[in-house]
């Protein structure tokens, strides 16, 4: 079963820590900004921290939890737990967009001048700064352990990145007097929003449902594989992800008199060579003897 170093595991869940924190610390501030201002884009702002936390809350407890080494109960591992925190962020989000786009469409007929824009626009200028700093130490522990989970929360992050900046330009426009502008920015988030919750569920699904690693990636395992001395053919490659970790079946193809000591020898060399590219990979080797193949290929050609 594959293990997941410790530097990584630390790196993971200082990640997970900071994304709930710079979360939290963003909420709070766009809080009081929405109380003092009334803007509508920053109440829609205010709900996607507000999702944040509870997305990297969850996050830091799947992760927490995916890290755990397999058991009794669990032989592959933990690390679908990620997936199933993704549906629970996917229906959090949902219900967050149908907040926003209520309370703009509310707005878009009912407009009303906002209080404090000011503290809106200090407010949405710390959120840019604090997001791309997380966005640099996330990239940083994805660059080291290759974190599904973190590369996805940093991507929900740059998602962040454009929605402030909208965010901003709509109270900018309304301190000039461009109040209904706040109200359309407000509708743009809430389909913003709902867009991304189905992109996490699409994305958990998958997880779920055990869908294939991408082809290129079974391509190249294909090539590794048969550059593997004595290795005569192979077949019936199937790969899918856990959280952090993949999963890899094939059959290879080997010649008929090898010796049972020289058929283990090239299997560790085919999990050896895919581990060396995939650390995170659970590989199972099943050998076939090529005559075989060959007899069970001439059966299914006269079926």
């Amino acid at each position: 079963m594959t293990n997941i170093p410790a530097e990584h595991a630390r790196l993971l869940r200082l990640a997970t820590n900071a994304a709930l924190g710079t979360a939290i610390l963003l909420a709070i501030c766009k809080a009081v900004a929405w109380w003092l201002s009334g803007s509508v884009s920053l109440l829609g702002g205010l709900t996607d921290s507000l999702l944040d936390g509870v997305a990297s809350l969850l996050n830091l407890l799947a992760v927490r939890y995916s890290l755990r080494p397999a058991d009794d109960n669990h032989r592959y591992g933990h690390g679908k737990a990620e997936a199933l925190a993704g549906l629970g962020q996917a229906a959090f989000i949902c219900i967050s967009a149908l907040i926003v786009g209520t309370q703009a469409i509310d707005r878009l007929f009912h407009p009303e001048p906002l209080g404090s824009p000011t503290a809106g626009i200090v407010v949405m200028l710390l959120s840019l700064a604090v997001t791309v700093a997380l966005l640099a130490y996330q990239r940083h522990v994805v660059r080291i352990t290759g974190s599904t989970a973190v590369r996805a929360d940093s991507l929900h992050y740059h998602s962040d990145l454009l929605l402030n900046g909208s965010i901003l330009l709509a109270l900018l426009l309304a301190s000039v007097g461009l109040n209904r502008v706040d109200a359309f920015f407000g509708i743009g988030i809430a389909f913003y929003i709902l867009w991304n919750a189905i992109g996490i569920a699409r994305e958990a699904s998958s997880i779920l449902m055990d869908t294939e690693l991408p082809t290129e990636i079974g391509q190249h395992m294909q090539q590794l594989i048969n550059a593997v001395p004595d290795v005569l053919g192979c077949h019936d490659l199937r790969t899918r992800a856990s959280g952090m970790n993949w999963f890899v079946q094939l059959h290879i193809d080997l010649p008929d008199e090898m010796p049972l000591r020289r058929v283990h020898a090239v299997c560790e060399a085919i999990t050896q060579a895919i581990r060396q590219e995939y650390p995170n990979t659970e590989v199972l080797v099943h050998a076939d003897p090529l005559h075989l193949r060959s007899r069970w290929q001439s059966a299914g050609a006269k079926q």
